[in-house]
């Protein structure tokens, strides 16, 4: 398969499990959602211990970008396996792997977009860049700092406040926006549109 084409591998970090579906650390899966209903799919079991979707993102057509949105079906921390097991399935090249996570270090709703780097503590990242190295492409969805003395661990295992819930579907929505923008007119534009 030529790297032309080769699928773009769109990865949602969180937590599988009905206790984590509102949690800040979850907001990965938010976006593989509501991407997978853009693109009218619905995830199915893959044998990567992953639920995949197969779709096109863009417009109509052979102009439109081969995708799989996936949600690893592990715990944050072991997602690299199903990741790798994806890319090999798939034969996707890493510069065509997107993770879309929460991060720590950008304010809430604040997204920026990026392509390798380090995983800034973040065990998700961790585990994939393990697995396959750092050059793939990450959406980064701001979630801010804990308040006072409140651990990280708390902070992204605990759901969005009300307030954060105002803006919720409007930055979900909007990381949703980068990932299409970021596979049908590549990083630089995506980051000149979204990064704030």
């Amino acid at each position: 398969m030529s790297d032309d084409a080769a699928p773009w591998l769109i990865v949602g970090l969180g937590n599988p499990g009905p206790e984590y579906a509102g949690n800040r650390h979850n907001i990965g899966f938010m976006v593989a959602d509501l991407l997978a209903d853009r693109i009218r799919g619905k995830f199915k079991a893959h044998k990567a211990r992953a639920q995949v979707v197969e779709g096109r993102i863009g417009p109509p057509g052979p102009a439109g970008r081969r995708v799989v949105l996936a949600k690893p079906m592990t715990y944050m921390n072991l997602s690299g396996g199903p990741v790798t097991a994806l890319r090999d399935f798939y034969k996707v090249p890493l510069e065509r792997i997107v993770a879309v996570h929460d991060e720590l270090d950008i304010d809430y709703p604040t997204l920026r977009l990026k392509l390798g780097g380090g995983d800034n503590g973040h065990n998700g990242l961790k585990s994939m860049t393990k697995s396959m190295g750092p050059d793939y492409h990450r959406v980064r969805c701001g979630i801010g700092r804990p308040p006072g003395r409140m651990q990280v661990a708390d902070f992204v295992l605990k759901d969005f406040s009300s307030t954060e819930r105002k803006e919720l579907d409007w930055f979900v929505d909007r990381a949703a926006d980068s990932v299409e923008c970021l596979v049908t007119e590549g990083l630089e534009r995506a980051q000149s549109t979204y990064n704030a």
